[in-house]
This record gives structure tokens, C-alpha cells and sequence, in this order.
């Protein structure tokens, strides 16, 4: 077990430039994780169904329900989180991944959930150890999600965040780990790295 290597080096730009359609179902990643995590999903008109106008979040981090609206003063309400910061991944292992690998991370939709965008900011690029979501009812299954994208990923976990880790999931032993979707990067690209 390692601490975090220095932030050295890290720019948001160096896990691609902004979302991006890794799956080429020909939707970028944000819209894709909106019409996963929103019910009563409506599209833009002529978008074949990608460009999510509006839709209902059962937000996981707060428990709210929070209505999304895309729009200049609306779409932030609603933020598409990197469970596993990608500042965090930088420090615990991604600093030595290849440009490929570091865009599938961040597009990955196993490390992707659709939250409460000033809880998100709030989160920042904490990990387990300085950050949790408020719903306490929902830690297990954001900690094993942490846990499953590091393990995918061969991401290092720091001592502080395995102390908490451990704190949250030895309250629910039980608590299954999430499974990649068929959509997402395979393991030959994360092996690449």
C-alpha cells in the first residue's frame, strides 16, 4: 500500500478533452449517463435520442429528488460524477497510463454517477478519507464503487482511504461490488496502461 504520489503534472486535459463517445453508440458519455441514471427521461428532437433535455434524479449522494433541466442555469444542478476523482486516479497510479487508458477511465460509466452537482462540487477530488456522500444510506454502494474501479483500473489505495473503506463496508459485508456494463472499455485497454 502506497500514499498518494504528488499532483505533479495532473490537468483535467490529460484524461481527454471533455466527454466523449468511448462506446460509439453515438452519444457522449454524459448524455449516455443521464438517460442511465434519470427517469422520465425527454430528448432533444432530431438527436436520436442522445441529447437529454430534462428528466428526474433519485440522487444518490443527497436522497433528494432533483429535477433536471438542460439549460445555462439549470444543467449544473445535475453534474456527472468521477466516483474515483480523476486527480485521485492521477495520484494512485494513472500518472504512468497511456492517453487511451486515461480517456476510457474518465469515460468509463462504471466510475460514472449522475448527482447533485453542488455535492459534487463539494466532493471536489476527495477520496473515501475526506469525503462521503451525505445519504449515509447509500455509502456501501458508493464505497464499492470506488473499490470496483481500482481494482479495474489497478489504481493503489492510500491508508487513509482503506481505513475508511473498510469503516463504511464493514457495516454492510454483503455489499456487492458493481460490474462493468457490455458498453464499456474493455480490459484490454485498462491492461494497456
Amino acid at each position: 500500500m502506497r500514499g498518494r504520489a504528488p499532483r505533479t503534472g495532473y490537468e483535467r486535459d490529460l484524461f481527454g478533452e471533455g466527454w466523449v463517445d468511448t462506446d460509439r453508440n453515438g452519444c457522449d458519455t454524459r448524455n449516455d449517463i443521464l438517460a442511465r441514471d434519470l427517469t422520465d427521461v425527454t430528448y432533444r428532437p432530431g438527436t436520436h435520442d442522445c441529447v437529454v433535455l430534462r428528466g428526474t434524479l433519485a440522487d444518490p449522494y443527497s436522497g433528494r429528488t432533483i429535477d433536471f433541466l438542460r439549460g445555462n442555469d439549470t444543467s449544473d444542478d445535475v453534474q456527472i460524477d468521477h466516483v474515483v476523482a480523476l486527480a485521485d486516479a492521477w495520484q494512485t497510479g494513472a500518472q504512468g497510463w497511456s492517453a487511451a487508458t486515461r480517456v476510457a477511465f474518465a469515460n468509463d460509466p462504471l466510475n460514472l454517477l449522475a448527482v447533485s452537482g453542488p455535492l459534487n462540487q463539494q466532493k471536489g477530488d476527495g477520496d473515501a478519507a475526506t469525503w462521503l456522500p451525505p445519504n449515509r444510506a447509500f455509502r456501501c454502494s458508493y464505497i464499492a464503487r470506488q473499490v470496483a474501479v481500482k481494482t479495474a483500473y489497478g489504481l493503489w489505495v492510500k491508508p487513509p482511504e482503506r481505513d475508511a473503506m473498510v469503516r463504511i463496508l464493514s457495516t454492510c459485508p454483503n455489499e456487492p461490488l458493481p460490474e462493468r456494463s457490455s458498453g464499456a472499455q474493455s480490459s484490454e485497454v485498462v491492461g494497456s496502461a
